[in-house]
């Protein structure tokens, strides 16, 4: 799918942050776990969740999921300060499918004495359709809820594609 071992990024000197981005089933967890096998820290909220608070709609009830994210960025926030003072490189493996949200992380990060990256990987939607079947057939924390057409068709509405943001995109 992707081969991480052809991006020049990854001997910058400066403590690295990669922040993924892009539509549920673009293989940002799949591109995350490829780079915290060359070193890098990878932070997940659906993963901090699903340790911390279990399985959605099982363990805790479908209304609590946007407070508990909220905790687990939070939280997730804080280590990723944590691991730039040891000079650290991270991978955030989150959506980031608001403009405002990069920048924010682009600015805490540089202003933490780090370098970033934006990965976007372009995922046409009938493919994301595709993974996403198959995705339905798991169950992990990357997995934990079934995400429905009605469901896709709000995250692609929703979705600020970057543009001019200094992103490097993946086409899948």
């Amino acid at each position: 799918m992707f081969d991480v071992n052809n991006l020049d990024f990854l001997n910058d000197t400066n403590p690295l942050v990669v922040l993924m981005c892009g539509i549920t089933g673009s293989g940002k967890t799949t591109f995350a776990r490829q780079l915290e096998e060359k070193g890098f820290i990878r932070l997940s909220i659906d993963e901090e969740i699903w340790a911390n608070n279990g399985r959605y709609g099982i363990d805790y009830p479908v209304e609590m999921y946007g407070q508990l994210s909220q905790t687990a960025e939070l939280k997730l926030r804080e280590q990723l300060l944590h691991l730039l003072k040891e000079r650290r490189n991270v991978v955030i493996d989150f959506s980031f499918w608001q403009r405002e949200k990069r920048l924010l992380y682009k600015k805490l990060i540089e202003d933490a004495g780090g370098s970033w990256k934006l990965i976007y990987l372009k995922v046409h939607p009938d493919e994301l359709r595709k993974r996403l079947l198959l995705r339905s057939e798991r169950f992990d924390a990357n997995a934990s809820f079934k995400i429905t057409e009605e469901l896709l068709t709000s995250y692609l509405n929703g979705f600020e594609e970057p543009q001019n943001e200094g992103e490097i995109v993946i086409e899948a």
